[in-house]
C-alpha cells in the first residue's frame, strides 16, 4: 500500500505564529500516517508538539517520535528541525513544545555549565535527570542505548596494521604513527583534543608525545575522508553515531580511560504532559530501547549519504520493527 504523508499545515501555521518570537521552524511539517498493531490508540485525544534540533540525527529522532505517537492516536504537531539547540530547548522551556530528544552531555555541560567528567552513562543521566526535574519540571526518560559522543577512529586496514583497538593502544605506538586529524573546535575545547592527549600520557607539542607536526586541523567533514584514506593522519576525530563511520568502514577506538563525556540520547517530556499522558513513558521507552550506535549510524547514513527523506527513514524503521502498520 502506498504510504501517505500527513500534512500538518494548519497546526504548523498556528504554532509558528505562536513561536515567532523564538524563531522555531519546521523541517517539513510532515510525517507518515500509520497505526499501532491491532489498532490500539493509547494516546487518543492527546495533543502533542514534537520538536527537534536541526541536524540529521535530531530530525530523525523527531520524525520517529512524531510518527509513532501519531500512530498511537495523538494529534501531533511536527516542529522537527528547529535551527540550533537554543530554539528547540527554549520552546520546551516555554511550554510551546512537549517532546524533544536531548543528550546527557549537552544537558550537563551546555545547559548546566558543569565541568566534572562523569564517565558512567547511568550516573550522568541520573544527575541531569534530577536537576532538570527540579529546576524545569522536565522529565528525562530512561536513556536510549546509543551514545553520540566524540571518539577517534582509523581506517580498518590502518587499525589492523597498527594493531590498535583503544586509545591506550595509540599511546603505545611509535611517535611517528601518532598522527591525528581534528577540527578547530575540537582542538580548542576544554574537554577536547589537548586534555585528551594529557589523559593518555602523550601530551601535545612534545617530542615524546604528539609533536605539533603530527596534528592536522581541517574542516570536520573532511576529517572522515582523510581518516578513511589514512592521509595525512592515521586517526581522526569522529562522532560515534555518524553514518560515515559505517559507510567508510572506519574502526572506532575504545576510549578505555573514559575521557569523553557520555552523550546518551534521551527523550525529554514536559512534566505536565507526562502526568496527563503517562502512556508516553512506555511508548517512548519502546523506541529508546531499540536505538544503538550501529543503528543510528545506519539511519543517519541513509539520510546523509543516500539522500533519503528523514520521514521515510523513520517510517521504514518503525515498520521494520513492527511497531507500526
Amino acid at each position: 500500500m502506498r504510504r501517505r504523508l500527513v500534512p500538518m499545515v494548519s497546526a504548523l501555521v498556528a504554532t509558528l505564529a505562536l513561536l515567532g518570537g523564538c524563531g522555531l521552524v519546521s523541517s517539513s511539517g510532515t510525517f507518515h500516517d500509520a497505526s499501532l498493531p491491532g489498532g490500539e490508540r493509547p494516546l487518543d485525544g492527546a495533543a502533542i508538539v514534537v520538536t527537534s534540533k536541526s541536524f540529521t540525527e535530531g530530525v530523525l529522532l523527531g520524525k520517529i517520535t512524531a510518527t509513532y505517537l501519531a500512530a498511537a492516536g495523538a494529534s501531533v504537531t511536527d516542529l522537527t528541525g528547529a535551527p540550533g539547540s537554543a530554539s528547540s530547548r527554549q520552546a520546551q522551556l516555554n511550554g510551546d513544545a512537549d517532546v524533544l530528544w536531548e543528550y546527557t552531555g549537552t544537558g550537563w555541560v551546555n545547559y548546566h555549565n558543569q565541568t566534572e567528567t562523569i564517565a558512567d552513562p547511568q550516573e550522568l543521566w541520573q544527575r541531569v535527570h534530577d536537576i532538570e526535574k527540579r529546576d524545569y519540571d522536565l522529565e528525562w526518560l530512561a536513556p536510549a542505548n546509543f551514545n553520540d559522543t566524540y571518539a577517534f577512529a582509523a581506517s580498518a586496514p590502518t587499525a589492523q596494521r597498527l594493531g590498535v583497538r583503544s586509545l591506550s593502544d595509540v599511546a603505545a605506538l611509535p611517535v611517528a604513527e601518532r598522527t591525528f586529524c581534528v577540527d578547530d573546535e575540537f582542538f580548542s575545547r576544554s574537554d577536547g583534543f589537548l586534555p585528551m592527549l594529557q589523559k593518555y600520557g602523550i601530551p601535545y607539542n612534545d617530542p615524546n608525545g604528539v609533536p605539533s607536526g603530527n596534528v592536522t586541523r581541517m574542516d570536520a567533514g573532511v576529517v572522515y575522508t582523510a581518516t578513511a584514506k589514512s592521509q595525512p593522519c592515521n586517526f581522526g576525530m569522529v562522532y560515534t553515531t555518524d553514518g560515515r563511520v559505517k559507510n567508510l568502514n572506519l574502526t572506532v577506538l575504545d576510549d578505555d580511560k573514559k575521557f569523553f563525556l557520555p552523550y546518551s540520547g534521551t527523550a525529554v517530556v514536559r512534566g505536565v504532559v507526562i502526568e496527563n499522558h503517562p502512556e508516553l513513558r512506555a511508548l517512548l521507552g519502546t523506541v529508546s530501547e531499540r536505538l544503538t550506535d550501529e543503528l543510528m549510524q545506519e539511519l543517519n547514513g541513509r539520510v546523509d549519504i543516500d539522500g533519503e527523506d528523514p520521514a521515510d527513514v523513520a517510517y521504514d524503521w518503525l515498520k521494520s520493527e513492527r511497531l507500526i502498520e
